[in-house]
């Protein structure tokens, strides 16, 4: 599990420390705030560490394979044109810090470079071994509908596409496990299946249809609401999302209408209850009050939401259990004047 993230002049970033929850972690902000830099510099530390594991084994982590490992990561998942761009913007030469803290200690890994930075980056802390258990990230864009061939045009030609796009192809194309689903895959297929009309097939083509009782749809022709539901049960199906104990999600409720937004709140509700630890980034209210309100049905004490708030200078962060506890929200403050707005419209009429 992962428990504390703290960054030092990442970007909009002075300094933040987040303590995260073992379930459910909202990060809640206007745009330009850092939402999706928090999600996106947690996410690529985590995934170096658990392609590590994947890929040495029992080769313990060592500095300098991480070195290498850790640049390639952040340059390949926030596309600036050199590392040093990601460090907050200020007079002189700046240090950009990151640190990820585990439950289990022995993961824990830190790194930082600075301004004048290219590629190069030093490692503070290294793991003594690696994470076991390897992260997804979904972005605000479906996937579904560019997955043929797009990673292997993206591992032999440099695309304007950052690596969230690569690695989840990469687990959007698993196969599907064989004999019976297990209950706890059924049950939370089966309502993102109804709202969906149907289940996501993989064809041997390589391309993803919607298969439907009439008949399979391309998933080209279906809406992008339902695509981003296909995406979440397309990894659900095959047992990849089961099998990872974190999910990133950037702005889940993205093109989606209250209805589906209410099947991706039941759908994260859902995931934590079978220990995901799940990070979103979001300002849409709809979401928030959803959230708050199944967790609160369900006896979930386990989250954990975050408040960014831009001073002019910097971006400040305030976190509690609930969203009473992070300030003002800019969407329920225009929720709020827009509603007064229209009284008063209609009081005039």
């Amino acid at each position: 599990m992962l428990k504390e993230l703290r960054v030092r002049n990442l970007t909009v970033f002075s300094e933040a420390e987040l303590h995260f929850s073992p379930g459910l972690n909202v990060i809640v902000g206007e745009n330009g705030t850092g939402k999706t830099h928090l999600l996106k510099a947690a996410y690529s530390l985590l995934a170096v560490s658990a392609e590590g594991g994947r890929k040495y084994k029992e080769t313990p982590p060592t500095k300098t394979t991480l070195q290498t490992a850790l640049a390639e990561k952040l340059t390949g998942v926030f596309r600036p044109e050199a590392l040093g761009r990601l460090a907050r913007r200020r007079r002189g030469r700046t240090r950009c810090d990151l640190a990820l803290q585990f439950e289990d200690g022995a993961c824990d890994i830190a790194c930082s470079f600075t301004t004048n930075s290219k590629t190069e980056v030093s490692v503070d802390k290294a793991p003594l071994r690696w994470e076991q258990s390897e992260p997804i990230y979904f972005p605000t864009r479906e996937l579904l509908s560019i997955y043929p061939d797009f990673v292997s045009v993206y591992e032999r030609h440099y695309l304007e596409f950052e690596e969230t796009w690569r690695d989840t192809c990469l687990l959007l194309g698993a196969p599907l496990r064989k004999g019976p689903k297990e209950k706890s895959i059924s049950d939370i297929l089966a309502p993102i299946e109804k709202s969906m009309g149907g289940s996501i097939v993989l064809e041997s083509n390589g391309r993803f249809y919607l298969k439907k009782p009439e008949g399979n749809m391309e998933i080209h022709l279906v809406a992008e609401g339902h695509r981003k539901l296909a995406m979440i049960a397309r990894l659900i199906a095959s047992g990849i999302l089961l099998q990872k104990n974190y999910l990133f999600w950037d702005e889940p409720e993205s093109n989606l209408n209250p209805k589906l937004t209410k099947a991706i709140a039941r759908t994260i509700l859902n995931l934590c209850q079978l220990n995901i630890q799940i990070f979103i980034a979001t300002h849409d209210l709809f979401l928030l009050r959803e959230l708050d309100l199944l967790f609160k049905e369900a006896n979930r004490s386990n989250s954990c939401y975050f408040g960014l708030h831009d001073d002019g200078e910097k971006v400040l962060v305030l976190q509690g259990e609930s969203i009473d506890d992070i300030g003002d929200i800019a969407s329920l403050d225009e929720t709020l004047d827009q509603s007064n707005r229209y009284l008063d419209f209609s009081s005039g009429d």
